[in-house]
């Protein structure tokens, strides 16, 4: 009789579930997963080995293209391990301004996660509703920092410029006629924090949209509910956090546990799990865009009461205003000095983490009194998490792996830093 040997599959990099540059090999014993062996570096960014020939202020826009659809919240964990460097205290406008742009993010991340995941699985419609909000905050983005994804908006000290008093408008073209661009730039009339206050009114019903398509849902139901089922003690000891670690019931999150900028002062609720699973993960998320909601609210509120600096005045982290730098030597010297040498950081070693989306992202520098970093280290939420995939997977089908990535909410950006 014929020996039985197990079968083994190249899963990715090119199949459209592996989210671009996943290769993964998968033994199959027929289509049940024996062990599955993600395969990473097909997206080598070099984010640490970069950084140490870049200026302090340099290396922000390559923290924006790690995890590609976080982009403020890594620039957010870059600079509060600066400023922990630096010993400097960032302006309080700056601060809440920093929370609504993490939670913004928060909310376009989770989208991108749910529609994605849906689609994998074969529910096609939830990405387009997605998309269309997504849209909405890419808009937000592109109005605070002229960039609708990699935004170089937070700096060490603060934030690049205050709100926008006016949203940019469209205009008619061969794509858009009058009509179109009437109902378009309808909400655009105002302030940036008039437009966010609108989208903040509607989603808790888009959001609603989202569970009525998929939350009971019979087949999304099939293909998430036990699939990657992972234990509260199981997913500490394999190093994960965020919603994967909540998703399993353990209520802890940083902006509660080791309160940040100002998450000591708003009012949010933690959502966690009962099971474990994929689905659970998935409520999770839901719910978390629900109280990233509140939070926005909260600080749109607080940001309209209170005007003031957005950044730091200290002219050796922070550049002098354009017009006060064309009208005074001083001023011209210190935007000259920041702008080729950048800032000296005295010598020390700090590590700075944030509630990221996808779990903890944190960075650790080390410096050496130099006006770059002598270390840069950065602890990815999502490399603890596909590297738990082969446990995850064992015993269930090839299809599940696909539901199995999709839970992870994995970006290549920061797992291949």
């Amino acid at each position: 009789m014929a020996d039985i040997k197990n079968y083994t599959l190249n899963f990715g990099p090119q199949h459209p579930a592996a989210h671009g540059v996943l290769r993964l090999v998968l033994e199959l014993d027929g289509e049940v997963i024996v062990r599955a062996d993600p395969h990473i570096g097909l997206l080598h960014r070099a984010t640490e080995k970069l950084a140490e020939t870049r200026t302090w202020i340099q290396s922000v826009p390559y923290m924006d293209r790690l995890d590609y659809v976080s982009m403020m919240c890594n620039e957010h964990a870059y600079c509060l391990a600066i400023e922990k460097l630096l010993g400097i205290e960032v302006p309080e406008r700056a601060q809440y301004i920093r929370v609504l742009f993490d939670e913004v993010t928060r909310v376009l991340n989770h989208l991108l996660n749910i529609g994605t995941h849906a689609l994998d699985i074969g529910a096609m419609a939830v990405a387009l509703y997605t998309f269309r909000d997504r849209e909405e905050l890419m808009d937000a983005y592109e109005a605070v920092s002229g960039a609708r994804m990699h935004a170089a908006y937070y700096r060490p000290g603060g934030v690049y410029r205050d709100l926008p008093d006016t949203m940019p408008q469209y205009k008619v073209s061969g794509w858009k006629s009058e009509q179109v661009v009437r109902e378009l730039n309808e909400e655009r009339q105002g302030s940036l924090l008039d437009y966010l206050e609108r989208f903040t009114e509607r989603f808790p019903a888009r959001c609603d949209e989202y569970e009525d398509l998929l939350t009971d849902n019979r087949i999304w139901k099939q293909r998430t509910v036990g699939v990657g089922v992972v234990s509260p003690e199981r997913a500490l000891q394999l190093g994960f956090s965020g919603p994967m670690l909540r998703g399993s019931g353990i209520e802890w999150d940083l902006r509660k546990k080791q309160p940040y900028e100002v998450y000591d002062r708003l009012d949010f609720d933690i959502p966690v799990g009962v099971n474990g699973d994929s689905y659970d993960r998935y409520l999770v998320r839901m719910e978390e865009m629900r109280q990233a909601n509140r939070i926005i609210r909260q600080c749109i509120q607080w940001l309209r009461e209170n005007p003031g600096p957005v950044i730091i005045a200290n002219h050796k982290v922070a550049p002098p205003a354009r017009e006060k730098m064309k009208s005074n030597m001083e001023e011209l010297i210190h935007h000259f000095k920041l702008f080729t040498e950048g800032i000296h950081v005295p010598p020390g070693e700090a590590y700075a983490s944030i509630e990221h989306p996808k779990g903890e992202f944190g960075v650790y520098l080390i410096s050496d009194g130099a006006n770059k970093p002598y270390r840069m280290k950065l602890r990815a939420p999502g490399f603890p998490h596909l590297a738990a995939l082969d446990e995850m997977g064992k015993g269930h089908m090839i299809a599940d792996a696909v539901t199995i990535i999709g839970t992870m909410d994995v970006v290549f950006g920061e797992i291949d830093r």
